[in-house]
């Protein structure tokens, strides 16, 4: 079980570091799918970037892990309306890929078991 979960932490670092990254990289995709209700998209993209990429290398180390796991926890709670709008406005463009309605559900359905796999690194 050790390996499985010091192979799950390196998946969920990298995989973090690039969402992050891919912020700043390509925001204009993101612009796309924050809810219309909500102000500033330019700098709710820009934080949600940052947070994703320093909760990534607070993962590292284990003295940080924990709270970046529950920062990640809640990071994923805060973009649920992101989700719950691309599943009411689906079928729509972002960046290069078509997110129809199956993607937005699974999109949607995903968000409890990233929401875990976060958790899961939260217990020491």
């Amino acid at each position: 079980m050790k390996i499985l979960k010091k192979i799950s932490l390196v998946i969920l670092v990298l995989g973090y570091l690039a969402a992050g990254a891919n912020h700043f990289y390509n925001p204009q995709s993101y612009y796309r799918i924050i809810p219309s209700y909500l102000p500033f998209p330019v700098v709710l993209n820009a934080l949600a970037g940052f947070f994703e990429i320093l909760f990534a290398l607070m993962l590292i180390r284990p003295k940080t892990r924990k709270v970046a796991s529950w920062g990640i926890v809640l990071l994923l709670i805060a973009f649920l309306p992101v989700h719950i709008t691309m599943l009411t406005d689906a079928p729509l463009k972002v960046g290069n890929l078509l997110v129809t309605p199956t993607i937005a559900w699974a999109r949607l359905l995903l968000q409890p078991v990233l929401i875990l796999w976060a958790w899961w690194h939260a217990k020491l």
